[in-house]
């Protein structure tokens, strides 16, 4: 049992992650890719914000947390691309690793052609086994402004949600796979996803828009962090997101999400799945 010391240590620790983006100590956080020109950090006095620039000589930027995760809540708001950004993927997820049996919770925006909405793609993966896309059309245009994106991962489920509305549960089954026992960093990323991103890779970047910009604010991180000795420390009231599941009003939300504004979902897509879907996709 951890000593009310440790406890007061971690809930600082906890405070700190939440006010990332608000304050000085961007770089005691995070790891950066890409060269210091293609991530910026920004001040106005009263938010701080990160600016992730692509151009053709750089293909892409992001930055990474120090901190890995076995669970949590995490959201941050972002403003993407603007006009044509065709072949660009802005990107918000999880990941244990680069092996075949990684780990990863994403969140991934596919670019657009001028005037065409935005694709957010939603996907688990767990021991390598991924394939699970749900993908949206948003009610608003996520270029306009800035718009909060949240994941909620626990033991029981993964819950994505947009300005607080659910619009995807995926649930633990005991006998099917689940991100469950590999921490996970938490990745940023704006690149060049030409070959699949806008209308599965017909529609290339025009790198005569570049560069392109992506801004992110307001990251919150509330979860259990885990220490080099492999020991995980959850911070005082993680019970808020560690038990959540969705109730009948949010599963409505879900629901109503799916009817108006999904336009992939891997369990229908007989094509992909020539044998037989996944196993979850016949679970309530």
């Amino acid at each position: 049992m951890a000593s009310s010391s440790s406890v007061l240590h971690l809930s600082l620790a906890v405070l700190a992650l939440v006010a990332a983006l608000s304050e000085a100590g961007f770089y005691d956080q995070f790891d950066v890719g890409g060269s210091g020109q293609h991530v910026r950090v920004i001040e106005d006095g009263k938010t701080q914000q990160v600016a992730l620039t692509m151009d053709q000589r750089s293909g892409g930027a992001g930055f990474t947390s120090k901190a890995m995760y076995l669970y949590g809540e995490f959201s941050v708001q972002m403003k993407l691309v603007s006009g044509n950004s065709a072949g660009t993927v802005t990107s918000f997820y999880l990941k244990s690793g680069e092996g075949e049996g990684h780990d990863e919770i994403d969140i991934e925006f596919m670019g657009n052609l001028s005037g065409n909405p935005y694709v957010m793609n939603t996907n688990v993966w767990a021991n390598g086994d991924g394939k699970k896309e749900h993908q949206f059309y948003l009610w608003f245009d996520p270029s306009a402004d800035f718009h909060t994106y949240k994941i909620v991962w626990n033991p029981t489920n993964i819950i994505f949600q947009v300005d607080d509305v659910p619009v995807r549960t995926f649930r633990k089954y005991a006998d099917l796979p689940y991100p469950s026992s590999q921490p996970m960093k938490v990745y940023f990323t704006l690149w060049d996803g030409s070959y699949w991103a806008t209308r599965h890779g017909a529609v290339k970047i025009d790198w005569s828009q570049a560069p392109f910009v992506v801004n992110y604010r307001g990251y919150y991180a509330n979860a259990c962090v885990i220490g080099n000795s492999g020991s995980s420390a959850c911070p005082a009231g993680s019970d808020g997101w560690m038990y959540r599941q969705l109730d009948g009003k949010g599963l409505d939300t879900v629901a109503w999400a799916e009817r108006t504004c999904m336009t992939y979902n891997y369990c229908a897509d007989g094509w992909r799945f020539p044998k037989g879907f996944p196993a979850e996709c016949f679970r309530k």
